[in-house]
């Protein structure tokens, strides 16, 4: 399950899937350690170190299966090394400074909100874009279609045409025409009966 290689469209879908889980699962950890209200009512420092360390942690094990469905992508199309392990570590490295950034921020102060974790995020989108939109490898579709499909068995070979399967009908030598002789150059011999071809 976590080794085949996935195409496109399932690319997609998984990552959509890994946002939206993670999203859910860093407000799980919010309300979970200090709440909403003590997140923007507590002064950042040593009250979020808890809040942190669950972030991390949470951030890390999307990292790791974002890497993997990478990694399965890369299988099935032309996706460069550099490329992949560029995404892995853009990505830790962002889970690394959000789970800091919850220890810094201050929701009195919009400024204390670090700007280097915009351009980071525009750098992991257009490295899992890339990824996203690599040339598949020769023969990955239908392994694709059928992975998605689930075909039971072989697929059946196509049924013979009837002009195949009917015997080749052999002329037999009467119904075999002679080739026309040729006419001597000029006026062609006139056909019919008689001289004048009435």
């Amino acid at each position: 399950m976590f080794t085949s290689s996935i195409g496109r469209l399932r690319f997609f879908f998984y990552s959509l899937g890994l946002f939206m889980a993670e999203a859910v699962a860093i407000v799980l950890c919010i309300a979970g350690t200090i709440g909403f209200a003590g997140l923007i009512n507590s002064m950042p420092g040593p009250s979020r170190q808890g809040l942190a360390g669950a972030a991390l942690v949470v951030s890390f094990i999307f990292v790791a299966l974002r890497g993997n469905i990478a990694w399965r992508r890369s299988r099935d199309a032309n996706v460069s090394g550099w490329i992949l392990w560029s995404y892995v570590a853009f990505s830790a490295i962002y889970g690394l400074l959000q789970a800091g950034a919850l220890l810094v921020i201050d929701f009195g102060n919009p400024e204390s909100m670090p700007g280097g974790l915009n351009l980071l995020a525009l750098a992991i989108f257009g490295l899992w874009v890339t990824i996203l939109w690599a040339k598949p490898v020769a023969g990955s579709n239908i392994d694709e279609l059928t992975s998605v499909f689930d075909f039971d068995g072989a697929v059946p070979a196509p049924a013979p045409s009837q002009a195949a399967t009917s015997a080749p009908v052999r002329s037999s030598p009467a119904t075999v025409r002679p080739a026309p002789a040729s006419q001597p150059f000029g006026r062609p011999k006139p056909a019919g009966f008689g001289k004048r071809g009435l």
